[in-house]
């Protein structure tokens, strides 16, 4: 055994950990030790953009987790690729840049995580940005975290965002700041080029500090206690059993799979299950696994009669010409970018207030996660419901740190989940039959013409319909009265002592967008609330349909 003491002490480096490793080691007078299961980002497959499927499909940076056999999904069991290297999920992720609607952090203060509104968070979503095309009353310009707008000129993109325009939406020219609503560019975590992972953008810079000290392949087993409080963290590392001890606090950044698994191996859980697998109570906490939300997608493929899409990127000779530009220079050609140039957001239906769908547009094919090649020149919209019905749970298989638990989300479990994604269809459907894709459409490859009828649209989606990568809320930030509660306002874990959750896992409920840009801002929030300070609230105006009760566009 190997003991080592620090004043804080953080498992994860993932998109809230390296926040956290960045902001506490400010204080030189601050030890500050970051754990990390896996490994550095030290491969190119990391930093360039394009790159990112080969991400998803290795096991070397990437905890590879799979959920249990889907009952509403035709028994299906679905990947869920998560990071496991510096950086976390912003490693492995899209890049995309989106912090959800204003509402959705109203929703959290009515959900009982007081001090969360919009009016609260919007000065962390500036404090962590550096927007390239500038800050406003929405936008940050100073941050460590670089914010690229799509400015890639492939003729698809604007061929979609036409489409969208002839459809009857909105266009909106920053769906992160006054007006969500809508569609137009999308933003980016990308600099120079290189994808600009809170690694790069937040530990990086500063492991230089003689006070912070970051050590990989070091899985937590434990945290350790003394009495109600916890004092330590138990880890295997290089085959040895080592401990390392918070004379602060012990805070658990290992994101909504890994921090709820570290907290049930710790007995901090629903006492009945923690008994099952021979785990020593040490405080029930019914909530923590439960409340599990994840965004669900699918893909509508349409045939491209011009050869322009990225199909020309996956045979020789493109691929080898597109990968020697990068690196000769990582900002020239088409390896700079991970092509969800645009996208946007729209309502379902009419009395829907905000938003309610995604969308990213793809000038190519993904199938199976990017593990197979695109078949050929064809576009596609990513999209899915935002704000889905059904909850999950994620639970122990063993005592084994070293096995995946058991993640159930139970997708499509309501009749409005299932409602929301036949819509999906139908309306990108819509989209793709406008005239600014006259020149550009061939064949609906997927879910195909045949598919038209409702209960042949449920049958592709129970099929194909997938994870957009995005679990949450297994460790919900609430009020004390609440009975699914795991953390309070400040991140506190209930009942112990010193030990604090900061992830996706403490969203009270999944906001409508990507999760890495709402990680952050809570990273940054947490981070003071530690530290005891708070930055004042901002009020900026938000955009509502003037016609939302009414009217679906």
């Amino acid at each position: 055994m190997q003991d080592n003491r620090y004043d804080y002490l953080i498992v994860g480096t993932g998109s809230a950990g390296c926040v956290l490793a960045n902001r506490l080691s400010a204080d030189p007078s601050h030890r500050v030790l970051v754990l990390e299961a896996g490994k550095r980002d030290n491969t190119w497959k990391i930093h360039m953009p394009a790159a990112l499927t080969y991400n998803l499909a290795d096991s070397k940076y990437n905890w590879y987790y799979h959920t249990e056999a889907q009952e509403h999904m035709n028994g299906r069991t679905l990947y869920w690729p998560r990071g496991k290297v510096w950086g976390g999920g912003s490693a492995l992720n899209a890049m995309v840049y989106i912090r959800g609607h204003a509402l959705d952090y109203d929703r959290w203060a009515s959900e009982g995580a007081s001090g969360w509104s919009y009016a609260e968070v919007l000065p962390y979503f500036k404090r962590a940005e550096s927007r390239e095309v500038g800050g406003d009353a929405w936008r940050g310009s100073a941050g460590p975290l670089n914010v690229h707008t799509g400015d890639e000129p492939n003729p698809l993109f604007q061929a979609f965002l036409d489409a969208t325009a002839e459809a009857g939406y909105p266009v909106t020219d920053d769906m992160n700041g006054r007006q969500q609503e809508g569609f137009g560019k999308m933003d980016m975590t990308i600099r120079q080029g290189k994808r600009w992972s809170t690694a790069q953008a937040y530990l990086r810079p500063v492991l230089h500090r003689s006070n912070l000290h970051a050590e990989t392949g070091a899985l937590a087993t434990r945290i350790l206690f003394d009495g109600e409080r916890a004092v330590g963290v138990e880890y295997r590392q290089n085959g040895q059993l080592k401990r390392a001890y918070a004379e602060r606090e012990v805070i658990l950044a290992g994101g909504a799979i890994n921090s709820p698994q570290l907290l049930m191996l710790s007995g901090i859980g629903d006492e009945a299950q923690l008994k099952q697998h021979g785990i020593s109570v040490q405080k029930h906490l019914p909530g923590v696994g439960q409340n599990l939300q994840d965004h669900l997608e699918l893909y509508v493929q349409q045939a491209c009669k011009q050869p322009v899409t990225l199909y020309r990127y996956t045979r020789l000779p493109g691929q080898p010409i597109a990968g020697a530009k990068w690196f000769i220079n990582n900002d020239w050609g088409p390896c700079r970018t991970a092509h969800l140039e645009v996208g946007g957001f729209i309502r379902t239906e009419a009395g829907v207030k905000h938003p309610d769908l995604q969308y990213h547009f793809l000038p190519s094919q993904v199938i199976d996660h990017g593990r197979k090649d695109p078949e050929c020149h064809a576009y596609q919209a990513h999209v899915g419901p935002m704000r889905q019905e059904s909850r999950g749970q994620l639970t122990l298989r063993s005592a084994n740190p070293e096995e995946h638990p058991r993640i159930e989300p139970n997708y499509l479990a309501t009749d409005r989940d299932r409602w929301e994604m036949r819509q999906s269809v139908k309306l990108t459907r819509e989209i793709f039959a406008q005239k600014a894709f006259d020149s550009f459409r061939g064949e609906e490859l997927r879910p195909g013409v045949d598919v038209q009828s409702d209960s042949a649209i449920d049958a592709f989606v129970r099929q194909y319909a997938d994870s957009a990568y995005h679990p949450s809320c297994t460790c919900k930030m609430g009020s004390a009265d609440d009975p699914l509660a795991v953390v309070d306002n400040q991140a506190r874990v209930f009942g112990v002592g010193n030990l604090r959750v900061v992830d996706a896992s403490i969203m009270p409920s999944i906001v409508s967008g990507n999760l890495n840009a709402p990680t952050i801002m809570l990273a940054e929030k947490c981070a003071d609330h530690i530290l005891g300070q708070q930055l004042p609230a901002e009020h900026a105006e938000v955009w509502v349909h003037p016609h939302w009760e009414t009217a679906q566009r």
